[in-house]
């Protein structure tokens, strides 16, 4: 009884229909939460008060489904997206009263990411983000190191001109942010080639290096990581459906022909049975 039950929740949470109303509930879920933060009418008011009790059942109920249709309730744990639906929903359940409801708003206002764990796509691409995430530390640890280089020559030799964008480490850090957003820096530059006319020169060699060698990294790792992904998708994919070879299938129909074979005689015993009655 309790593997048909699971089977058959297994089924409703593996269902297609299912899965496209759970991403309409979160989508309500996100407008409903914007829509409190207008003035409205106190009919609309009530509705989204009731709309929200709905969508916090309809998570409840979901996520106990979930939870259900894994025959070993373990392997529910073992999955950061159903840890991260559980929390979500769990933290729904707070009482928004007392001192607790600007957190239980605040834990409401991330139910809108359950529209990430909802979407295999999104999944693959926050996967994937987070694998890249050693890689790019990487790099981003070599962009600090030459954000202190250059800031310390900055601050050595531009402090005099600006104080305030150079005075020290720290400021010409920010300062060489600035630049590197490409926020009003040619402001920063012109500044700094009255006193140092050959100082476009320092600018031009750090924007070189941070906009263009250290992104174009990042985005190749980002890149590379979702190229692996897509194909263990694929693969997994693959892996699902029934592989039949050419052996296979000649040994199916070779035993398909003896199974009529078989047949052939129980039928030519039943009439020579038959007829000596």
């Amino acid at each position: 009884m309790l593997s048909s039950l699971q089977a058959k929740l297994n089924a409703v949470n593996n269902n297609k229909y299912f899965q496209t109303f759970t991403v309409v509930v979160i989508i309500l879920a996100a407008l409903t939460i914007g829509a409190k933060t207008f003035e409205l009418p106190e009919v609309l008011n009530r509705a989204i008060y009731w709309l929200d009790v709905f969508i916090l059942l309809f998570f409840l109920v979901e996520i106990v489904i979930k939870f259900f249709s894994y025959q070993n309730k373990l392997d529910f744990f073992k999955s950061g997206w159903n840890l991260f639906d559980a929390a979500i929903v769990i933290g729904s359940l707070i009482p928004t009263a007392g001192q607790g409801i600007l957190i239980a708003r605040l834990l409401r206002v991330f139910r809108v990411l359950r529209l990430v764990s909802a979407i295999p796509q999104l999944k693959l691409l926050i996967n994937a983000l987070i694998k890249a995430i050693p890689k790019m530390g990487y790099i981003a640890v070599l962009m600090f190191i030459i954000f202190y280089i250059y800031a310390v020559i900055g601050s050595l030799v531009f402090s005099d001109i600006n104080d305030i964008l150079w005075g020290d480490v720290s400021i010409s850090m920010l300062t060489l942010f600035r630049v590197a957003t490409f926020e009003d820096w040619t402001d920063v530059m012109y500044e700094t080639m009255e006193v140092y006319p050959i100082s476009w020169i320092y600018y031009l060699t750090f924007i070189f290096l941070t906009a263009f060698v250290f992104l174009n990294m990042m985005i190749g790792v980002v890149i590379e990581t979702m190229t692996a992904e897509h194909a263990l998708a694929e693969e997994d994919k693959k892996s699902e459906l029934p592989q039949l070879t050419a052996d296979h299938q000649t040994r199916q129909t070779f035993a398909t022909h003896q199974q009529v074979e078989a047949l052939h005689r129980e039928l030519e015993e039943i009439k020579r049975l038959l007829k000596s009655k």
